[in-house]
C-alpha cells in the first residue's frame, strides 16, 4: 500500500507539468502555423521542431523534482518543515500557471510585450521555486536548473522578437 501511494504521488507529480505542458501547447496551435512564422527573429531563435522535446525533458524534470518533495513530506508525519515544503510546493504551482500563461500571452493573444513582462515574473518564480526546494531536496532543485536556463533563454528570445517586431 505504502508504495502503491508513493507510485500516485511520482505519477502525479509528472503528470502535473506533462499537463500544464499540453495546456499551454493549445495557445500555441494555431499561431505556430499563421503568426509565429512571420515574425522578424533573432538570428539565434531555434528551430521550431527543438521546443517540443526540449520542453517534454524539462517538464518531466520538474515533475520528478516536485515528487522528491512531495514523497519526502509524505515520509515525515510531524515535522517543522512543513510550512517551508507547503510554501515550496506554492511557488512550484505559481510557477506552473506562470509557464501556461506565457504561452496564453505570447502565441493566443499574439502579444510579445505583455509575454515579455510576464516571463520575466516567471523566471523569478522559478528562482523562489529553486530556493525553496535547495532547502528540502538538492537534487530536486539542481533538476530545476536546465528549465531556469531554458527560460532564461526564452526570455532574451522573447525580448528580441518583442523588439524586432
Amino acid at each position: 500500500m505504502k508504495n502503491m501511494k508513493r507510485l500516485w504521488r511520482l505519477i502525479i507529480s509528472l503528470a502535473l507539468p506533462l499537463i500544464a505542458g499540453f495546456i499551454g501547447s493549445m495557445a500555441n496551435s494555431i499561431s505556430l502555423f499563421s503568426w509565429y512564422p512571420v515574425l522578424a527573429t533573432p538570428a539565434f531563435n531555434p528551430p521550431s521542431w527543438v521546443f517540443a522535446p526540449v520542453w517534454t525533458i524539462l517538464f518531466l524534470m520538474m515533475g520528478f523534482s516536485l515528487f522528491l518533495i512531495w514523497d519526502q513530506g509524505a515520509k515525515k508525519k510531524k515535522d517543522k518543515s512543513r510550512d517551508y515544503r507547503q510554501a515550496a510546493i506554492t511557488f512550484f504551482g505559481v510557477q506552473l500557471v506562470a509557464n501556461v500563461l506565457w504561452s496564453y500571452l505570447f502565441f493566443f493573444f499574439q502579444n510579445p510585450f505583455l509575454a515579455f513582462l510576464e516571463i520575466i515574473i516567471l523566471w523569478l518564480t522559478i528562482i523562489l521555486t529553486i530556493y525553496y526546494f535547495k532547502g528540502l531536496s538538492k537534487l530536486a532543485a539542481w533538476l530545476l536548473i536546465p528549465y531556469l536556463f531554458w527560460v532564461s533563454f526564452a526570455t532574451v528570445l522573447n525580448f528580441a522578437i518583442w523588439q524586432l517586431n
